[in-house]
This record gives C-alpha cells, structure tokens and sequence, in this order.
C-alpha cells in the first residue's frame, strides 16, 4: 500500500468531510441582508437596562433626594436662585451618573457580542469564524465536540455526532445525531437519530456540519422561552464591602444630620437654617460615590482587558487577579505557537540511528520508500480537510514531499481518542476496492495496537526519549490493509503494524520566558499542565525558563492519594502525559495548600478544572465553548503574555481602585469637619449645600475617571501577591485616609478662622475657606495618585482625565468668583490676590506634609 510519488501534489481523497462536497454557503452580502432583516441570533436579554430605567435607578440615590430636599427647603425661604442652582446641580448630577452609567451599557454590549459562542461557517466559499449571534438562517455551520450549537442546523454531515440536549428535554444522557437531506416539520428534541442540532445543545462527541434553518428567538429554544442568559453569580466581596461601608456611613449621616438640626434649631431658634445644616452634614458624610467606582473599576477594567483581547466573563475575578499564586498553564498553544511543523522522521528500522531533525520544509521530497510510507499513513490518519495543527503538518509534508491519496479515495470510518487509547484510526477505501487503515497518536499507544515486540518497544522508546529532548513533540504511525470483511468496533482489533515515529516542532513564544521571568517576580509559580511526553515537555519548560522541580506524570499522579498529591503539589514544575480530567485534582491539591489558583483550558473535561480554580482561563482560539462558558476570562490568542498581561492589569485596577477609596474617604472628612464647625464654634456657616452640590461634581469624576485611567505603580509586578482575604478598606488605608482629611481639614479650617479673627466678612472667609478646600482636594488627588512618596511622580505620571477635571474645576471656581451672579448664589465676598497666594500656598504645603509622612504608610499600603 506504498504511494507511488507524483510529480506534484493533488488535493486530500474525497470523503465526508471533503471541502468539494460542502456547500458554499451564503456570500457576505447575503448573510449582511438577512442579519438586517431577520437580527441578530441571540434572545432578548432581559438584564439590559434601558435609558429610562438606567435614569429611574439614579434618581432613588441618597444624593439626589437631599439636593431635592435642600432646592425645596430654599423656594420655602424664598430663595429661588439657590434654589433654581440646587436643582440645576441635582440634574447634573443625574446626567452625570446616567452619562457613566450609559458608557458601562455600552461597554458591557460590546463585551457580550465578543463572548458569544463562536461559530465556524462557510461564507463565499470560505471557512471563517464569526460570532454567535452573526450566524444567520442559511449558514453553513461546522459542529465539533465541545462546541455550543449556535442556532438549530440541518445535518448535512454526522461523523459519529452525540448531544446533549439537557438544556431542552432535561434528559441528561446525550443523543445520536444523523445527517438527513430533509426535516419533517414536526421534529422536536429528544430521542436518537434526529437530524437536528438544536441551538443551545452541546456537541459531546464527534463532528459535522449542516445548514442554519433557524436563529434567535426562532429557534427551538427561543420557542419554548429558555433564556440562555449567564448563570447568576451572587455579589462580590469587594461590592459586600463596600455594601456594608456605605450603609454605616448613611446611619452615621442620619444620626449627626438629627442631632445637627435640633442643636442648631434649639440654640439659635432658626429650624429651616438647622434643616439645611442637617442636609449639608448629610451630603457631607454619604460616600454614594463608592458603589458607582465600583461598578465603574469593573466594567472599564473588563474593557481594558477586551482591548488586548482578554475577555472577562465574571467581573470578581479581576478582583483574584492580584492574588493569584499559581498559574498552571498549558504548553501546546499556550507557551508554544501551535504552528506544527514535521521536523523528523524515523522508519520502523532506523530508530537506532541518529538523525539531525529537519524543520518540516527541508525533509528531502521525494522521500525514501520506508519514510514515504510513513509520511503516507501519518496522511491518512489525518482530518481529510485540516484544522489540527499537527494533522496540517502531516499535509504540508506530503505537500512538500509529493505524496497524494489516489482521487476517488473515500474515509470509510473514524476511530477518535480514547482516554484509555490516546490514538486515532481510520479506514480508508480507494477505487479499486482494497481498503486499508492508518493509525497516529501517542507512541505508547500506537505500539500497544501493534502489539509490538520488547525489543521494538525499547528501540521505539529510546528514539522518542532522544527526539523529545530537541523540544519535539512525537507521533507513533501504524497501518495494515485490510479484507472485505466487517469493520472491528474498536481500533484495537485492527492488525496494525508499527512504521516508525514522527517528530513535530512548535517552538516557543518569543515572548514566554520574559513573561515567566515577570511572574517569578511578582510572586507567582508557574506550572506547566500538559498531555505531552514528559522529554517535550521538560525541553520547553527549560526553554521558558520555568523554575526547576518535579516532573509527575499522569500515570503516577492516577496513584496518589488526595492527601499525599497535596503534599507533593508545592515542589511539581511540569505534570505531563495529564489527562484532562486530572487538572480538577491538580487544582484542589493546590488550593488545598493555600494558593490562589489560575488554570487555563480548551477542552470540554476542562471545565470542571476550570469552574474550580480561582480564576478559570479558557483559550478562545482553540478552545470549546463549554470551556469558555465555565471560565471567568477568555483569552482570544491562546498567548501566555496575554495571562501576564491581564495579571498586571488586574493588580493595576485594584491598586486604582483602593487609591479611589482611599481619597474618597480623605476628601468626606474636611467637608463633613466644616459642616459641622460653625455649630461647634458659633461662627458663621461655610458651607451650604449648593457648596457641596458642586464639590461632589468634582469628587465624582475624579474617583471614577481620573484613578480608573492612572497608569500602574512602576513595582506593581515586583511585589508578592497580595492575600485573598485582605479587605479593600485596610486599617492602613482608613488611617492614612483619614490622616490626610484631618490634616486638610485643619488648614482649611485654620483659614478660615484665621481670616474671621482679621475681621474679613464672613462672605469673603467663606470664599477663602471655599477656593482652598477645592484646591486642597486637587492636592488630594495628587497624593492618591501613588503610593511612590513623591509629588513630582504623581504630577509626571501621565494622566489626561486628571489635568482636564482640574481644568474644569479651576475654571468654574474661578466664575463664581469673578462673576457676580455666580458669586451672590454661592455667597462669597471678593477675594484680594494674596489670600488666592495664601490658599495656593496652603494646598502646596498641604502635599508637601503628606509626601513627607507617606513612607511611614507606604509599604501597608501597597500590600
């Protein structure tokens, strides 16, 4: 069964997967036109908040009702222009927030149409992958294990295709799946042997491909009602922390706005005066500014990563990111390019000798008889229309070697992967009548079919030993031709004979080992988890720079005990020869010592691993949508820098998010010490609450744009992972906070006092103590900005978002000092140049004091 060689190579035998027997599906103008017409394939989301209701959910926030309360307490007292300003602040305050809140609509619509299922379809001829919800009626869609069915298909082509249609029928056990050239109208789910792949099912085993006959709510499941919405998930501990902070603070805010009101009423007589001295206090002390930087942190972090093709599918596990202790990574794909490529041949009878390995392009073409052979049924026992990367290396050496399966060659039967057979086999018939069968896979497992002898197993063994030290990865190759009896029911009953082994080469990311370098830095092991032979596997490991340690192999890792793979797991660098499944124990083992877990994966028995670990990574090139819908992030290159990457951004949106925290809390405390200090002094009111109406337009922006856009500390990667249990709002950073408003409150206070004792009327002191608290909060900013003590860091760290709310800030502040209008309604008296060099001079001293006391805080703050 030699091939003769060809002068030039021809196309892959016909078969059932034959790219000629495929239809050429819709062009592209076609499926845009019924995109248009029919929309797009998915349900209606019943989560998405509209404008109107996005506005209903802004008006019921605490703020809003006291500017209220505050604009109608003053039409009482016949001040309409305070009032008129209130109300003007109130509804810019609501455009504010629904302007922040549309921008998170729209950025978690673009983060749904990213992560839908992907679809692999025919347009124009072409395969391409496309999202779910562009699959439109008339598609050609290609179904393989592990894929969600992304709208109902007719079954042009089964191979062996098994569902599992639970999600519709409840039934658990998977169903059989033919291919039909027609569907009765009537068909239902449930029950073998439909032609039908519903949408929302899950393909279990085998492949195909079919014709789209229904999307979107037209779909089997979109009749019945099933929204196939994501799972809910209940609050994070970052949104219960901050649940619990702001629910203190408004019991707190309540209690002082009462006992605010009485004193002031009954000890100066003026009850609507204490009123808005208690709405002002109230105003003063409500941080309703932490649960919109939250919400904000999460959904602008889950952007950032989309934008360097990271998607994040559960926003707590930007929270894990920072914490992660062990990355357990895949090799194929991941630390390597996937791009196989044969780099070595070795016939049955030449494994003891020593051959240089090629790189898949200067094997000599044509090849010798016993290597032609080889190469020939390495070419049948793969996909006839490739995909694999290893089965395209197979083509593209028979490509470059002039080695054609004879046309009319027909793919009789596929024998797929086995757990307990890591080999695949299958039966081909040509036109002459004679069949044969072509085995590849594991080189264990190919020499356990063949049955081969102790002398051909050791030779085999040592070859593979030899080859997987160069970095290579090694398939054993088998065939035998076969009689025209039945087929067997299992590969192993085939009377194989062993040809020889082939070498592949996927070489390493150019970018792995920096990354592997920057993970060791910042405190995090990296574990390679990989099906591979152990030789490959620790070649590449070398090659990544990974830290030395134990190699534990599938088998042996089978053997152990929970408790005694727990004890182990500390000290293992590689585990190879793993089967999917073993990655759930890899992980509890690891947990079970203590460590964060991130493990990444593509294949359906990963998704339990995935669900399991701290931060699930599914690979979104490769990878079954059952892997990315278990998975916290998706990555859509496959890359190992990616996982990096995302790490450091993970620890920069917590890092921002803490310093957006921390000066929230240091800015409440000046404007809740000046609510209250002419009550406590007797001296005339500072602030009112139009004055704390326009702060709060500063202090929105500033916690939510401003910190969200600063770039990551320069050590951000050199520091150990923080701990999982450490609590957003730290002793260290509630003290530094409240340092920083002590002290702010005391120089603004001093001021203003300050100028009451020189005799300034209390309208220019109030402008005084106005202009400095606005300026002493931009100071604010600055310290908050880093935990590097230094303001020259802080003031060069680029930032746009910063420079322009201060711009905007300065210029408002500025007319309502200049212009009179401005000036009545806030109630302030005209300021000389040298108190405006006074305030300036107050708030550089200001920053300056906190610089020079941050390295005593610095290091609890950055834990």
């Amino acid at each position: 069964m030699t091939p003769t060689p060809t002068a030039s190579a021809a196309p892959p035998a016909t078969g059932p997967t034959e790219a000629a027997d495929i239809p050429a599906g819709l062009t592209d103008a076609e499926a845009a036109s019924r995109l248009a017409t029919e929309g797009p394939n998915e349900l209606p989301r019943p989560d998405r908040r509209s404008l109107l209701r996005i506005i209903l959910d802004t008006l019921r926030e605490p703020m809003f009702g006291l500017l209220v309360a505050a604009g109608l307490i003053y039409l009482l007292l016949g001040d309409r222009n305070e009032a008129l300003l209130l109300l003007v602040f109130a509804c810019a305050s609501v455009a504010l927030a629904v302007g922040q809140e549309s921008r998170s609509e729209k950025v978690l619509d673009a983060l749904r149409t990213l992560t839908s299922p992907r679809a692999q379809v025919v347009r124009g001829g072409r395969r391409q992958r496309i999202a779910g919800r562009e699959v439109v009626r008339g598609d050609i869609l290609f179904l393989r294990e592990g894929d969600r069915v992304p709208a109902d298909t007719r079954l042009l082509s089964a191979q062996d295709l098994q569902a599992d249609e639970s999600l519709l029928t409840g039934e658990s056990a998977p169903v059989r799946k033919r291919a039909a050239a027609a569907v009765a109208a009537d068909i239902r789910p449930g029950g073998d042997d439909l032609p039908i792949a519903f949408s929302g099912t899950l393909v279990v085993r085998g492949q195909g491909y079919g014709e789209v006959t229904a999307t979107g709510s037209r779909s089997e499941i979109g009749k019945i009602g099933v929204a196939l919405g994501g799972i809910a998930q209940g609050p994070s501990r970052l949104t219960l922390q901050t649940r619990r902070l702001v629910r203190s603070a408004a019991v707190i805010a309540i209690v002082l706005s009462c006992v605010v009101t009485l004193l002031y009423g009954l000890a100066r007589g003026t009850w609507l005066d204490g009123v808005l001295a208690g709405l002002a206090l109230s105003m003063a002390m409500m941080p309703e500014e932490f649960p919109l930087v939250l919400t904000i942190f999460m959904v602008m972090g889950a952007w950032r990563l989309s934008r360097v093709r990271v998607l994040t599918r559960r926003a707590a596990a930007i929270e894990s990111l920072g914490a992660a202790t062990v990355l357990c990574t895949d090799k194929t794909g991941t630390l390597t390019q996937n791009r196989m490529a044969v780099a070595d041949l070795r016939g049955r009878d030449a494994l003891t000798i020593p051959q240089s390995p090629g790189d898949g392009h200067r094997l000599p073409a044509p090849l010798a008889a016993p290597l032609a052979d080889l190469a020939y049924h390495g070419l049948l026992a793969s996909a006839p229309d490739p995909f694999d990367p290893m089965d395209q290396a197979f083509h593209d050496l028979a490509k470059a070697a002039a080695l054609e399966i004879p046309a009319g060659g027909t793919l009789v039967r596929q024998y797929g992967l086995d757990p307990s057979l890591l080999a695949v086999s299958q039966v081909w018939a040509r036109p002459g009548g004679d069949r044969l069968v072509a085995a590849k896979g594991a080189p264990e497992a190919i020499l356990d079919l063949c049955h081969a002898d102790p002398a051909t197993r050791r030779a085999a063994l040592a070859a593979v030993d030899g080859m997987a030290a160069q970095g290579m990865r090694i398939l054993g190759v088998a065939g035998a031709p076969l009689d025209d009896g039945p087929l067997p029911s299992s590969q192993r009953d085939f009377p194989h004979r062993f040809l020889g082994l082939v070498g592949l080469s996927d070489p390493l990311r150019p970018e792995v080992a920096a990354a592997v370098e920057e993970c060791r830095a910042a405190g995090i092991r990296v574990v390679m988890v990989t099906g591979d032979y152990p030789a490959t596997a620790r070649a590449i490991a070398t090659q990544a720079g990974l830290s030395a340690g134990e190699l534990l192999t599938g088998d042996a890792l089978a053997r152990l005990t929970p408790a005694e793979l727990a004890a182990r797991v500390g000290s293992i660098a590689i585990f190879a020869r793993t089967l999917p499944e073993q990655k759930l124990r890899i992980v509890d083992a690891l947990k079970a010592g203590g460590d964060i877990v991130a493990m990444t994966g593509d294949g359906v028995n990963d998704a339990p691993a995935l669900k399991a670990a701290d931060i699930g990574i599914a690979m979104g090139g490769r990878g079954t949508d059952v892997a990315r819908e278990a998975a916290a992030i998706v990555l859509l290159d496959d890359d190992f820098g990616s996982i990096v990457h995302t790490m450091r951004l993970g620890r920069r949106i917590h890092d921002n998010l803490r310093k957006a925290m921390g000066y929230i809390i240091a800015v409440h405390v000046p404007i809740a010490g000046l609510a209250l200090l002419p009550l406590l002094f007797g001296l005339p009111p500072v602030l009112g609450p139009v004055h704390i109406a326009f702060l709060e337009m500063v202090i929105d922006p500033v916690c939510s744009v401003v910190f969200e856009a600063e770039p990551a500390e320069a050590d951000i990667m050199r520091r150990a992972p923080r701990p999982p249990d450490a609590p957003l709002f730290s002793l260290a950073l509630v003290g530094w906070s409240l340092l920083q408003g002590v002290v702010a409150l005391a120089v603004v206070a001093t001021l203003f006092m300050g100028g009451l004792a020189r005799g300034m009327p209390a309208d220019e002191a109030r402008a005084l103590a106005y202009v400095a608290l606005v300026l002493v909060n931009l100071g604010l900013v600055l310290v908050n900005r880093t935990f590097t003590p230094s303001p020259l860091a802080a003031l060069l760290r680029p930032n746009r978002a910063f420079w322009v709310v201060g711009a905007v800030a300065g210029g408002i502040l500025l007319l309502t000092l200049v212009w009179p209008p401005a000036a009545e309604l806030f109630k302030f008296g005209p300021l000389h140049a040298d108190d405006l060099t006074v305030t300036a001079a107050a708030t550089v001293g200001v920053v300056m004091l906190l610089e020079l006391l941050k390295p005593l805080w610095a290091g609890r703050l950055r834990a």
